[in-house]
């Protein structure tokens, strides 16, 4: 889902203060950690109180602020060259701290889940609700506060569990009527999900629509019936889909061979993955991880 490096930043302010983030090709976070905070949409939106454990979610190129007042102007932050920075403002007036996080997605290779989500996501703190969310949060908060050894590994997936469970959060809250068709239809829906964590898990077993089917608990042509309706394309398109997608990522975090990578994403031959990843992306795997390594540089500013 996502390209690069996550950023975080762990944000000591103290009012008055406001910081602008301006529209970028991904998605970020902000969790409020002490204090309180608002959280300022796009121009005629309406601004979002925060409080303690709240957690907001921001994607689709939203230009966005967060200050201690809705009043308060807003400075767009410096960029932090480092992806895990700790960030302490000057003040005298109530302290806030802001744990604020981004993604760079691939915005060509979205997942489609993502179009179903709002542009922004509040997902106000509840005793008892999302705690593995709340969990994550908390071990997040506590590496970046105090880094130790082993810090550059856990962050970054802590970073990736974070926004995994705040989707999964989003999901949960989501009326029930809105579960009805598409991508959030499909995860809700016993028999699809199956097939879906099939294909996730194993993208380079050589799956056919009847395997699929059985996976599903359902015959050949109702399975692919189903799973064309829910999540807009047939079986087989979307495993090459996520083969690919599953190959451009080895790609850009891996220095395997590309045989190997071949293998992991489903193909008998690097010349059969050259040819359908071209396909996709326009450009040869190897032109393609040229590219992601030329072109690596602070994913967002958080």
């Amino acid at each position: 889902m996502r390209t690069g490096t996550p950023h975080s930043t762990r944000h000591e302010l103290y009012a008055p203060w406001g910081m602008f983030f301006p529209s970028s090709q991904g998605a970020g976070f902000h969790v409020v950690l002490q204090g309180s905070c608002w959280l300022i949409p796009p121009p005629n939106g309406t601004p979002i109180a925060l409080g303690p454990g709240d957690v907001a979610f921001v994607h689709g190129e939203t230009s966005h602020g967060l200050a201690d007042s809705p009043s308060t102007p807003l400075a767009e932050i410096k960029r932090q060259r480092e992806p895990y920075s700790q960030v302490r403002g000057e003040g005298s007036g109530a302290a806030t701290v802001v744990l604020c996080g981004a993604y760079m997605l691939d915005e060509t290779r979205a997942h489609p889940l993502l179009s179903e989500v709002q542009q922004i996501v509040h997902l106000p703190a509840q005793v008892g609700c999302h705690s593995s969310l709340r969990a994550t949060v908390d071990l997040l908060g506590s590496e970046l506060e105090r880094p130790l050894l082993g810090f550059g590994a856990i962050v970054p997936a802590l970073l990736d569990t974070l926004l995994l469970y705040i989707l999964r959060a989003w999901f949960d809250q989501e009326p029930h009527n809105k579960k009805a068709t598409g991508w959030v239809a499909a995860l809700n829906d016993p028999a699809i999900a199956a097939a879906l964590t099939s294909i996730h898990d194993d993208p380079a077993h050589p799956w056919t629509v009847e395997q699929l089917g059985a996976e599903a608990g359902l015959s050949r042509a109702a399975f692919a019936r189903r799973f064309t309706v829910l999540i807009g394309q047939p079986p087989l398109t979307y495993l090459t889909w996520w083969r690919m997608t599953t190959g451009a990522r080895l790609l850009r975090e891996s220095d395997a061979p590309l045989r190997v990578i071949s293998q992991q994403a489903g193909y008998t031959s690097d010349i059969a993955f050259s040819a359908a990843f071209k396909r996709q992306y326009g450009v040869t795997p190897g032109r393609y991880r040229r590219n992601q390594m030329s072109a690596r540089r602070p994913t967002a500013t958080v």
